[in-house]
């Protein structure tokens, strides 16, 4: 049995994100999907005292409307500064700020002209902290077909897959019947049920990046999740 998960690539993404990887024995990185504007893929949100906040890679977009995720660009550096500024500004007060900072503020010190290298290299620190094991791959390391689901259901087969794993938000256009034909069994990820956890800042919030749940849980946040065990 293999179990398989294939999804883009975001910038320290929520808990959920790491979770699907940690439910799977390999999980497909399908930057070779169109970019998209104005989501996941270069920002995310994290708490402050006033309200959620956005943090924005800035990326290279102008007449670049059909680009994919992998060849999309970094546009200048100065941004890797504001975000660790604005994470040293609402998370310093957080318990395990001090544990986290040490692996994650050098993250913020390298240099990356692609997002999708970019993303990677914080997903798998991210990985590496909470002791998730999982094979990490890209989708530019399989052949890839046409079709939207052909080429999820293609891309299982080539990897070995048994089972393929999906986002609930993908039920409005994935055909189930590709995958049976294929023998592979298709299953829907639930991200409803996790419990809340000590969170500065106000009202909870369970759509921010994980970065909040580490930095307020540190070595606690498996507790806080589904797959993931200590």
């Amino acid at each position: 049995m293999k179990k398989i998960a294939i999804v883009q690539s975001n910038y320290i993404p929520w808990k959920g994100y790491f979770d699907m990887i940690a439910a799977v024995d390999e999980f497909i990185l399908y930057d070779d999907m169109q970019y998209t504007r104005r989501d996941w893929r270069n920002r995310n949100q994290i708490k402050t005292p006033q309200g959620l906040q956005w943090l924005t890679v800035p990326v290279k977009v102008k007449g670049k409307y059909h680009q994919t995720i992998f060849d999309t660009e970094i546009e200048g550096s100065e941004w890797a500064s504001v975000h660790w500024k604005s994470l040293q500004q609402n998370y310093r007060r957080a318990p395990h700020f001090e544990e986290i900072s040490a692996w994650l503020e050098p993250l913020y010190s390298g240099t990356y002209t692609r997002l999708s290298d970019l993303n990677r290299a914080f997903l798998e620190s991210i990985c590496t902290y909470l002791g998730i094991t999982t094979v990490i791959s890209n989708s530019s390391d399989y052949t890839l077909s046409d079709g939207k689901t052909e080429r999820l259901a293609d891309l299982c087969v080539q990897a070995g897959a048994t089972e393929y794993i999906s986002g609930p938000a993908a039920r409005d256009y994935v055909e189930a019947d590709v995958f049976s034909d294929r023998g592979i069994q298709l299953s829907w990820f639930d991200y409803s049920g996790y419990p809340e956890y000590p969170q500065l800042w106000g009202d909870f919030s369970h759509y921010v990046t994980i970065l909040d749940l580490l930095f307020n849980c540190g070595k606690e946040t498996p507790n806080f999740m589904k797959f993931i065990r200590q």
